[in-house]
């Protein structure tokens, strides 16, 4: 993912968001603040990050390199997931597809917040799964806590989680604990939400989505053309099969689903009333998709391990054909007076003393 992110990083010209990023994060921080106050308070926390990475060397490709090495983050937390989830091969497969996805590729070379949610919301979705088996939620709460300062909406995130928690059927103290670290942060964005809802005529813009938003969003996902689509559709649908598991634990599969669907889909619902919706918005939940197909490819990749190893070991008859020769057992030889009776094993004679026969010479 690094490799791919640095690759023609210098594209020598900025779009109209990184020409943003790039005039407000030079401002002095006094200057942002006051700017904060009237338009893109939800941007505050990652403009004041990129005024820290710009005093450095100002310049094109240190404005997108946060981006990259998030993007390249990402990719290890996803390649963590599938690994902690499923089993080492599928995590690699996962980080490996998250990385070649040319939507992940895109956002890594953009000098915005995306990629950078993205790398947090992972990162939160990892802790979520580890404390569903520890208990132990504060650093999950303050993972979230600072993600959503990053962006607001990924926020939706908890609504993703609920349902992993749902179809993993964990007990009470288990909700109890979420339930703590999701009011947490869910407290912290309040002066975030009230604030930019005041500026919502920055949004103006947008339209309400429809099915083929959420069609062209899945192909995002899942691939570029018919083909890879068609297979990852098929991966995917593959690995859904494990959607629920152990009581107690969460599967790839019950992780990975809600991850993907949930964010986008009650963006859209949102949207119906007051459009809010744009991709890179929920791009986060880009990190589920390559997992479900991870998932299904070892599914199948097992399945036909175990296929090809009982076709080794176990002889089969063919109807018109003899069975497979048995080789028969080789008769322990005769005791000769005079001497000691032997057993004959396979590349091996071991003596036995007999009653009434004398030892053998050692």
């Amino acid at each position: 993912m690094l490799a791919l992110g640095v690759w023609g990083l210098d594209r020598s010209g900025m779009w109209r968001d990184e020409a943003v990023t790039f005039q407000v994060a030079r401002r002095t921080v006094p200057q942002i603040w006051r700017l904060l106050h009237g338009v893109d308070a939800v941007h505050g926390l990652y403009y004041l990050l990129m005024h820290a990475v710009l005093t450095v060397r100002p310049g094109e490709v240190v404005l997108r390199l946060p981006s990259v090495c998030a993007a390249a983050l990402t990719a290890g937390l996803v390649a963590a997931l599938g690994a902690r989830l499923v089993r080492p091969r599928a995590g690699l497969w996962a980080g490996l597809l998250y990385a070649v996805s040319p939507m992940a590729g895109h956002y890594a070379q953009e000098g915005r917040s995306y990629a950078l949610v993205a790398a947090g919301a992972t990162g939160a979705t990892l802790l979520f799964v580890r404390a569903v088996r520890t208990g132990s939620w504060w650093a999950y709460a303050v993972v979230l806590g600072l993600t959503c300062w990053l962006h607001e909406f990924a926020v939706l995130l908890l609504l993703a989680h609920a349902p992993a928690l749902a179809l993993a059927r964990v007990g009470a103290r288990v909700w109890r604990g979420w339930g703590r670290a999701a009011g947490a942060v869910c407290a912290v964005l309040v002066p975030m939400v009230l604030v930019s809802r005041a500026q919502s005529a920055q949004v103006a813009w947008l339209r309400e989505p429809t099915w083929d938003t959420a069609a062209g969003l899945l192909r995002s996902c899942l691939g570029p053309t018919d083909a890879v689509y068609a297979v990852c559709l098929v991966l995917a649908a593959v690995g859904l099969t494990g959607v629920v598991g152990r009581r107690g634990e969460p599967t790839c599969a019950g992780v990975a689903l809600p991850l993907l669907v949930v964010p986008p889909a009650a963006l859209m619902l949102a949207s119906q009333v007051a459009p809010l919706y744009v991709d890179r918005y929920v791009l986060y939940a880009l990190s589920g998709a390559p997992l479900l197909v991870a998932a299904g490819a070892e599914r199948v990749a097992t399945a036909l391990g175990h296929w090809r190893a009982r076709g080794h070991r176990t002889p089969v008859a063919l109807r018109g054909h003899p069975a497979p020769a048995v080789l028969p057992e080789w008769p322990a030889p005769a005791a000769h007076p005079g001497r000691p009776a032997s057993v004959a094993l396979p590349g091996h004679t071991v003596p036995v003393v007999l009653p009434g026969h004398p030892a053998p010479a050692a």
